[in-house]
């Protein structure tokens, strides 16, 4: 929250005009020094601006402004808002991958298949930025590149760090584990994860078909 007005002059020729503040107290509550207060009350400064009543605008309350006038001593601080505002929580960018790249997501997804099938769609692409058709494509063996796709790690393809790998195994294996709890909690038991995940084939089969990727 900010400490000053946003329209201190304005602001100003407001408490000038509509209450008994000192220069003093009117400067140090909207930024601006006496001598320049003292203008706008002589008409020298801010011809023209129209004022600004800074408890419409929920910067003052009455209160505040009745004590004040009768204690010259007295600092003017800004309310507290009546509302709070929530952050705006920005929406984490797609994460980019270099164009020479690229090329070479099929093949860490397809190590990631084989070697987590834990993972879900949104965890591969939230690893290594794939879409969630290629992911399909290479489950069911339908990409048009199914001839060539070799299972390597995206570490060593550079899609991702070591430690960003093991941060997504472990959170992973941490969700696996809290949805076993729960199924044990209400009499269940959860799958095994060959029921629940298509197993990847060791080599892709070589049949292919000519969209592009």
């Amino acid at each position: 929250m900010a400490d000053k007005p946003l329209m201190p002059k304005a602001t100003a020729v407001w408490l000038v005009d509509n209450t008994s503040l000192t220069f003093e107290q009117i400067a140090d509550f909207c930024g601006l020094h006496p001598l320049e207060v003292k203008g706008i009350a002589d008409e020298d400064v801010a011809k023209g601006i129209k004022g600004q009543d800074p408890m419409a605008a929920g910067q003052l309350t009455r209160e505040q402004i009745e004590a004040a006038e009768k204690d010259p001593k007295l600092r003017l601080k800004m309310a507290p808002p009546k509302y709070k505002i929530p952050a705006v929580k920005t929406k984490k960018a797609p994460r980019y991958t270099p164009v020479s790249k690229r090329q070479d997501k099929p093949d860490a997804v397809y190590w990631i298949l084989r070697n987590h099938p834990e993972f879900t769609d949104p965890d591969i692409i939230k690893l290594i930025g794939t879409t969630k058709a290629t992911i399909q494509k290479i489950r069911e063996r339908s990409h048009w590149n199914v001839q060539n796709i070799k299972a390597v790690d995206p570490v060593t393809l550079g899609l991702c760090t070591q430690l960003e790998l093991d941060l997504a195994v472990s959170r992973v294996a941490q969700r696996r584990e809290r949805q076993m709890q729960q199924a044990i909690k209400r009499g269940e038991t959860l799958q095994p994860l060959e029921d629940t995940v298509p197993a990847a084939a060791d080599e892709p089969p070589a049949d292919s078909d000519n969209e592009n990727e």
